[in-house]
């Protein structure tokens, strides 16, 4: 029977826990410069205040001014003789000071009068050189009266000093200030640029969400035979996919000499597209068809394959110099015609890792049929010989792969230490692998695609979008767009976590359902988990969207545009209350994105 613990030795261990923790927070405070010393300065605490004064007075109105400057005289040091008090006019503004000398680095009192009420201003000390040394600051009540005490400088001179006190005042009707302005011009591009990062990072977050889910992936199973020969069609299916696509576009280049021309070609490739689809793949037949007839069918749908890429570039050309001549043309609305052109671009660039992506598919699944087939015709001896051989086979290639990558990052040069050794290593991995699971030869793909896109993701969910703003303005230049990279490769990572976790919280029940109806797993998906998640991704989608606007205020710090630009210079200026503006800004829209979120929510449940 255990024994159980007296009260004495719970109190020893509630002690021993309790002093442990006060010596954490103690190494804290050392670690962190814990300082109340600080906080009650009263140096600290003046300029908290300025600072504090100035943020809650941003520079959005401001007046004409008139700026008024009184002075009187002051000796520092005191000459030799009696000093007679300058003669002012009294019936303005005058100041008087008290003494009318006195020796550096020592007090003096400056009184004004017949100010204007509720005033306020600088006091400064003009030597002889004309250097302007503030030395108070004053302000005046309801009867334009002042009385200030102020500190000498270090500035001795035999000829007479001037004491000066400047009154500002606002004249004429109120206008929008120019830091207003050109915070209204940055959050603006601010909100865009969050708008584009969020799009993209969604784009990508969606399907790789699902990949991410451990409930989703869990049951995805694959014998070592069907892995090996998916591990070897992938990257061979993409440079296969890559190498035609690339022959496509040199060929399309004969094509786009004009507008006319492509628009025709483009036509016409559509058209030949459609009649090889109706032949190829009819939707029901009386007989079953011949080998040739099916090689024949495979033939042309590849041949489809090749002009679908070249409608691509063709319509990727003709956005290109549809663009262009509507970002002439179309005056103050050109921007939509450089949208246009852009969006040509950006297809002109997926074109090529679209069909690679493609190849790798259809090669994938072309390989994965056959494999099927010789499951059925070969005896078991032979398969698993063949077993053996393709697993040896994929696992030298991935481990190449794996070295020419690195080879790539650190050039080491040497094709035995970056290609040949992990070639062989791969290989007999792979052979010990087929060997040791040739018994119940299934083996749990799903998890370990989810663990390795998990791990991905929060690897690239550590570094900071500001490093990554860094970076990609090394590629493509300071500005905006560089921000929107960083923040989409961000987004990217964190909707994929968030995305994920939702679909791993889902209601088992209905999948359980449509899975007893025989639906494979895509319908799965479709009909059993996206009814559930649509909600909570607008949510996070939303709350990405202000989190980015938020961000981009941080990127701007390391060039990647938006309103972060304009604040880091007026802090870096001291100029608290213009960077008001642009705090009070971020605020605004952030709050509008909370409303518009909740609005979304509600219309969409």
């Amino acid at each position: 029977m255990k024994k159980k613990p007296t009260a004495l030795s719970k109190s020893l261990r509630t002690g021993l826990i309790v002093l442990l923790v006060l010596v954490t927070y103690a190494y804290g405070f050392q670690v962190t410069k814990v300082s109340l010393t600080e906080i009650s300065s009263p140096k600290r605490q003046e300029s908290l205040t300025r600072v504090l004064r100035a943020l809650v007075r941003p520079e959005i109105i401001e007046y004409d001014r008139v700026e008024t400057q009184i002075t009187t005289q002051i000796y520092m040091p005191c000459p030799a003789g009696e000093l007679n008090p300058p003669e002012v006019d009294v019936t303005g503004a005058y100041l008087v000071v008290d003494p009318l000398c006195a020796e550096p680095r020592t007090e003096i009192t400056v009184e004004g009068f017949n100010f204007a009420p509720k005033i306020s201003g600088p006091l400064a000390l003009i030597p002889s050189a004309d250097v302007v040394l503030n030395v108070g600051f004053f302000e005046t009540d309801s009867a334009g009266h002042f009385k200030v005490t102020v500190r000498l400088p270090n500035r001795p001179d035999t000829a007479a000093q001037t004491i000066r006190a400047i009154t500002r005042q606002n004249v004429g009707s109120p206008r929008i200030t120019q830091t207003a302005k050109d915070t209204w011009d940055k959050i603006i591009e601010t909100v865009f640029l969050a708008l584009l990062a969020t799009t993209l990072g969604v784009m990508m977050a969606v399907p790789i969400s699902f990949v991410a889910a451990k409930n989703i992936m869990r049951d995805i199973t694959s014998s070592t035979a069907g892995l090996a020969l998916a591990l070897i069609s992938w990257p061979l299916g993409i440079w296969l996919g890559g190498k035609a696509a690339g022959w496509v576009g040199l060929q399309s280049l004969q094509l786009t000499s004009n507008a006319w021309l492509t628009l025709i070609s483009l036509l016409i490739s559509g058209a030949i597209i459609y009649f090889i689809i109706r032949w190829a793949l009819p939707q029901e037949e009386i007989k079953k068809p011949t080998l040739g007839l099916r090689t024949a069918r495979m033939g042309v749908l590849l041949a489809a394959a090749l002009l679908g890429v070249l409608i691509l570039f063709l319509l990727a050309n003709l956005m290109i110099i549809l663009g262009k001549n509507l970002a002439g043309g179309l005056g103050s609305l050109g921007f939509l015609g450089s949208f246009v052109n852009n969006l040509g671009q950006i297809l002109d660039l997926i074109i090529t890792m679209i069909a690679a992506l493609i190849g790798g598919g259809v090669l994938s699944s072309l390989l994965g049929r056959f494999e099927r087939i010789l499951e059925e015709k070969l005896p078991h001896s032979a398969q698993k010989g063949i077993t053996y051989f393709l697993s040896a086979t994929a696992g030298g290639l991935l481990f190449s792969l794996v070295g020419l990558g690195i080879n790539w990052f650190y050039q080491i040069n040497r094709t035995l230490v970056y290609l040949w050794i992990p070639m062989a290593i791969g290989a007999l991995l792979g052979l010990i692998t087929a060997i040791a699971v040739r018994k119940r030869d299934v083996l749990p793909v799903g998890l370990v695609i989810y663990n390795i896109t998990r791990t991905i993701l929060n690897g690239l969910r550590s570094i900071e979008a500001l490093i990554m703003a860094i970076v990609f303005a090394v590629w493509v230049g300071i500005g905006p767009f560089a921000g929107v990279l960083a923040l989409s490769l961000h987004t990217i990572a964190a909707l994929g976590k968030l995305y994920s976790e939702q679909v791993e919280s889902i209601d088992s029940g209905p999948l359980e359902a449509i899975k007893a109806t025989g639906a494979n797993q895509l319908q799965t998906i479709i009909y059993g988990v996206v009814p559930q998640i649509v909600p909570p991704y607008i949510s996070f989608t939303m709350y990405r969207w202000d989190i980015n606007v938020r961000m981009s205020t941080i990127i701007g710090f390391a060039g990647g545009g938006g309103i972060g630009f304009l604040l880091l210079q007026n802090i870096n200026l001291l100029n608290y209350r213009a960077a008001s503006t642009q705090m009070l800004a971020i605020a605004i829209v952030v709050s509008i994105m909370d409303y518009v979120s909740s609005y979304m929510r509600e219309r969409v449940v």
